[in-house]
């Protein structure tokens, strides 16, 4: 992978890891729901100048919009109302361990959907990685870590971002990246406008904090980093842009530290260290196998009557042979 889309995609999840801090500043001023909704408003509006001053297409082909509905509904509508319902009765803990599954259940659909191939040794990076995030839940999970019926609604969470991750990829043959987030998010904003009644209420309450971090989140956490997201997928392999999600409770932490000052316990660091150092070997991994493809095949023995263009030709009395380049 470029050290350029490296970077773009730590940007990226740094930008997710920010997103967890600003919505508990969100919270504290509106509901889950009008939060999420204005939230996803904002985003939507972002898009147009983006797509207008990069000359893309405001409109997707007919032919498109069930797929890009479905994409949409899948990757925010789905997502997010099954995780915000999910936490109402799951613990932090639980919830950010089951989310904490769904690079390796990216994983698993694009080798089966995709015909993607991921290594033993990547593999086993990924399920480093999870160890890592089980040890940054454990050591932040000061109430315990408890499973309940609720649960389920936090998996079908996990399913439902697997999915939106693999289903995009096919799209990137007609759409540019920023159009596949900009039509999934307006696509995905659509059934949450359920939740316009009172939102003009809320937000007349709500402190200018809890607004600037609504802000904040529609724009960075979810127009630009998504936009990230899209295009890392146009361009390498999901099971290499997935890996980089466990970065994104790392990121968390930190920010819920130096802007909440919540002090992550040694065991948290420990987890964000280990759920790195997995990134690092899955990673390793598949460039170890991606360099054995590109081994180059030994050129066959001439045969009689047949040469390559690269061969020089031989001169035979002084004229060139026949067939060669004059």
């Amino acid at each position: 992978m470029r050290p350029g889309l490296v970077l773009l995609l730590l940007f990226q999840m740094v930008l997710w890891g920010s997103a967890y801090p600003m919505i508990k500043l969100g919270l504290g001023g509106m509901s889950a729901d009008h939060l999420t909704l204005l939230r996803h408003l904002v985003a939507s509006l972002a898009f147009l100048p983006i797509l207008l001053a990069m000359r893309s297409r405001l409109f997707p082909r007919r032919q498109d919009v069930p797929y890009l509905f479905l994409l949409g509904v899948l990757g925010y509508t789905v997502y997010h109302l099954a995780l915000n319902f999910g936490e109402l009765h799951v613990s932090a803990g639980a919830a950010s361990l089951i989310i904490g599954t769904a690079p390796a259940m990216t994983a698993l659909l694009a080798t089966v959907m995709m015909r993607e191939r991921l290594p033993a040794l990547g593999w086993l990076g990924s399920l480093v990685s999870f160890v890592g995030v089980a040890f940054i839940v454990l050591g932040d999970a000061g109430g315990g870590v408890s499973f309940n019926a609720w649960s389920w609604l936090v998996v079908i969470s996990a399913v439902a971002s697997s999915f939106y991750t693999v289903l995009q990829k096919r799209l990137f043959t007609v759409y540019r990246p920023i159009e596949v987030a900009a039509y999934a998010t307006w696509a995905g904003t659509i059934p949450l406008l359920v939740f316009l009644p009172g939102l003009g209420a809320d937000v007349a309450d709500a402190p200018w904090q809890a607004l600037a971090a609504t802000l904040y989140i529609g724009v960075f956490p979810s127009t630009i980093a998504y936009s990230i997201y899209a295009y890392a997928l146009s361009k390498v392999p999901v099971t290499l842009v997935a890996a980089f999600l466990y970065l994104v409770p790392v990121m968390s932490l930190l920010f819920a530290w130096v802007m909440l000052g919540e002090v992550p316990a040694v065991v948290t660091a420990v987890g964000g260290a280990v759920a790195i150092g997995g990134i690092v070997l899955l990673n390793y991994a598949k460039a170890r196998a991606n360099s054995g493809l590109r081994r180059p095949v030994p050129q066959p023995a001439l045969v009689a009557g047949h040469q390559p263009l690269d061969v020089a030709e031989v001169a035979i009395d002084g004229q060139p042979e026949q067939g060669g380049r004059q």
